[in-house]
C-alpha cells in the first residue's frame, strides 16, 4: 500500500507495509527538484534515518530493476 501527496517543494509517496510477521517501518520518499531522499523510523534508536540519492542514481535505480546482474554506465539520452 501506499499514498501520494503533492506539497509545495515536494511530492512525498509513503510505502506502507502490509501486515505480516516481520513488518517494516513505513518509507518516506520525497522527490525535489535536485535530489530524492528516503526515511525510515529506526525503531531501536528511536530516530529517523535519511538517504540522499540525486537525480543520476534515481534513473540509474529504475534502469536497474529490469536488467540480470552485471555492471552498467547508462547514457544520458539526447535532446532532440
Amino acid at each position: 500500500m501506499f499514498t501520494i501527496e503533492h506539497d509545495f517543494d515536494a511530492t512525498v509517496i509513503t510505502l506502507i507495509d502490509d501486515p505480516a510477521a516481520h513488518r517494516q517501518e513505513d518509507v518516506t520518499i520525497n522527490a525535489f527538484d535536485d535530489c530524492v531522499t528516503l526515511e525510515q523510523l529506526d525503531p531501536r534508536t528511536d530516530t529517523v534515518m535519511r538517504i540522499a540519492l540525486s537525480l543520476s542514481q534515481v534513473r540509474d535505480l529504475f534502469a536497474s530493476l529490469d536488467l540480470p546482474e552485471g555492471s552498467y554506465r547508462i547514457r544520458p539520452r539526447r535532446e532532440v
